[in-house]
């Protein structure tokens, strides 16, 4: 196995050359001579991003404790190196061996977010695999992909080998075995894949075929062989307690995005938002027993020096043993550790907590109301009236807090100008409970950021029926809110900002995207783009050409209004929750009426078949 490394000339002429070199605190060194799979996982972003993702970590430090198999590490290289490697034909290569990724047995890509479709092709690109799956040869890496965008893997479907859907602890172990009982036996690529597709939660794209109707719509999706799988069903690992955690986690020589030890308490959520994909598709919601984690707590800090701690989780306040965890980890302070969290529910015992661990004069608290008026988050099922904002809000100012941070989202179903409105008025109220306050005892002005994002429909929810807006009509609606803010007694407490509208067309088009819409992919990226999630790197004129040459219409993906019986590109994967569920919540949300919480009652959602998790309580 051939090697390569950059040279120093290389090195001293590039940004950041510590994201290429390895040799991080706690890297995994083995004879890659001694291993019978060698796997590269790779973050189609740049090094600070990828190294701040758990999961990475989790799968990483998994399949590096089987001695037959090598993980190793690459990201996408930033566009000083690429232009350099594309130049010099220099393949792309791992950072524990520098060896060349087209060399590995697996390619395992994590597919976090749709603007970061174009560097999936750029990482196959660099590392000189065919684009196409369909083009790919014996001697290229099978490639894999996971994470929350396989959930629909169709825009991606002609270039990817296979995908895992679900979590990863659950099924590699016999996805390994069963590639080398294949390669042991001489097997092809195909015998491989044909094998593969039979093994729970794995989906490859090469063994089915979509026809369509006149209209554009799926007309079938269905195998191409009769011993293949019409449907896929997620992997859950249901033993979170118990499940592989990497308590030597990586430790980069350079500040990344999340450069802290990062503990998830939990997985899946109760609340129910209509609008969340990862409150539907991680149910149900199981726990981590607090005494592992405070084992994992003391050996994380120890084996890697942070001083910060995350407690990660859909809803942290959710998690039953909160209290408990947070005076260990606060009691523990004499370490000189921080703790942060988030994903805060503002209680009294939050804000008790959060007084603990933060320094109030600098800190921030954010809420999340997504939508300013009552009307519209019954809709979307939030489950927060103005009254607990208002409360929680004054709680954080009576405890010395002066900065808020406010989410919302524009273009949610049934949402009027009335609602948009209500976003800086109910901005202007929590400022006013500020002023509430004798002037003797605030930390003199408040700041309340108000920030809007798009929505965008995502598969596996009840809003995955939903039309969206064109540009113009999100930018109008973000006029609106400006305009409004602007008549608020208040004013020069509130700040706006908001989202892009030109990407969230586009995350449109990719999260419910078929298969059509690779060639626009394809398209971009010969074009150019790359890094799309970067503003600095974002070009929206080349992503309409590639649109207008490619034939592919952006408002039939994002304008339409689904039918309730239309055949959608993901109804093939069973993700636990059942469709008649999402319909039900689909027609509950047009009549504005709310559903209860997982803890506070069963909804017949579909999870309770994982036998497990918060399902337990419902179960007798």
């Amino acid at each position: 196995m051939r090697t390569l490394a950059l040279s120093d000339e290389i090195l001293l002429n590039i940004d950041k050359p510590a994201r290429y070199i390895g040799n991080e605190i706690n890297m995994v060194k083995k004879d890659p001579g001694t291993v019978e799979i060698r796997f590269a996982m790779c973050f189609p972003d740049v090094y600070e991003i990828g190294m701040s993702h758990l999961g990475i970590q989790i799968l990483y430090s998994m399949f590096n404790q089987r001695e037959d198999v090598y993980c190793e590490r690459a990201y996408s290289p930033w566009g000083d190196l690429h232009k350099i490697m594309k130049e010099r034909r220099i393949p792309l290569f791992t950072l524990e061996t520098q060896s060349p990724v087209k060399d590995m047995d697996f390619l395992g890509i994590t597919i976090q977010y749709e603007m970061c479709y174009t560097n999936i092709l750029q990482i196959l690109d660099l590392s000189q695999i065919p684009l196409l799956s369909s083009q790919r040869g014996e001697e290229c890496p099978i490639v894999i992909g996971g994470g929350p965008c396989t959930y629909n893997p169709e825009p991606l479907a002609d270039f990817f080998d296979m995908f895992y859907i679900g979590e990863g602890e659950t099924r590699y172990g016999e996805l390994f075995e069963l590639y080398k009982s294949i390669r042991g036996q001489g097997g092809t690529r195909q015998e491989f894949l044909r094998a593969a597709c039979k093994i729970p939660g794995i989906y490859v794209p090469s063994l089915y075929e979509t026809t369509y109707q006149e209209d554009g719509t799926i007309a079938s999706f269905q195998p191409k062989y009769e011993d293949v799988p019409a449907a896929v069903e997620k992997e859950v690992e249901m033993d979170v307690s118990h499940a592989p955690y990497p308590v030597k986690p990586l430790v980069p020589y350079i500040k990344v995005t999340q450069d802290r030890v990062v503990l998830e308490i939990q997985r899946g959520c109760i609340r129910g938002c209509r609008f969340c994909q990862a409150g539907m598709v991680y149910r149900p919601t199981r726990e981590r027993d607090v005494s592992v984690l405070k084992q994992y707590a003391q050996e994380m800090l120890k084996n890697t020096g942070h001083e910060e701690i995350s407690l990660s989780s859909l809803s942290s306040s959710d998690y039953s043993q909160l209290p408990e965890l947070v005076n260990f980890l606060v009691e523990s302070k004499e370490q000189g550790v921080n703790i942060s969290l988030p994903s805060l529910r503002i209680d009294a015992f939050s804000l008790e907590a959060m007084e603990k661990v933060q320094d109030i004069r600098k800190s921030s608290l954010t809420f999340a109301p997504e939508a300013g008026s009552q009307r519209l988050r019954d809709v979307i099922n939030k489950g927060l009236t103005e009254e607990t904002i208002l409360h929680g809000a004054g709680m954080a100012f009576e405890g010395g807090w002066q900065k808020v941070k406010l989410y919302f989202m524009l273009g949610l179903p049934t949402e009027n100008e009335d609602d948009m409105r209500e976003i800086p008025r109910l901005a202007d109220k929590i400022a006013r409970r500020y002023y509430e306050i004798p002037k003797d005892r605030r930390n003199g002005k408040c700041q309340i950021t108000i920030s809007t994002s798009f929505f965008v429909p995502k598969p596996f929810t009840p809003f995955q029926w939903a039309s969206m807006c064109q540009k113009e009509g999100y930018l109008a609606r973000a006029k609106v809110v400006n305009e409004e803010m602007k008549a608020q007694l208040n004013r020069k407490s509130l700040k706006y900002n908001w989202h892009e509208a030109d990407v969230t067309v586009l995350e449109g088009v990719f999260a419910r995207g078929d298969r059509r819409v690779g060639q626009v992919l394809l398209k971009a990226y010969e074009k150019g783009c790359m890094f799309d999630a970067w503003t600095e790197c974002f070009d929206n004129q080349k992503w309409m050409e590639a649109f207008q040459e490619t034939g592919v219409s952006i408002d039939f993906y994002n304008l339409r209004q689904r039918e309730l019986d239309e055949i959608l590109p993901w109804d093939f994967i069973r993700c636990g929750v059942t469709k008649e569920f999402l319909t039900r919540e689909w027609e509950r949300a047009q009549r504005g009426q709310l559903t209860l919480n997982c803890k506070e009652a069963c909804n017949g959602c579909g999870a309770m078949a994982y036998q497990g998790g918060v399902c337990l309580e419902h179960q007798n």
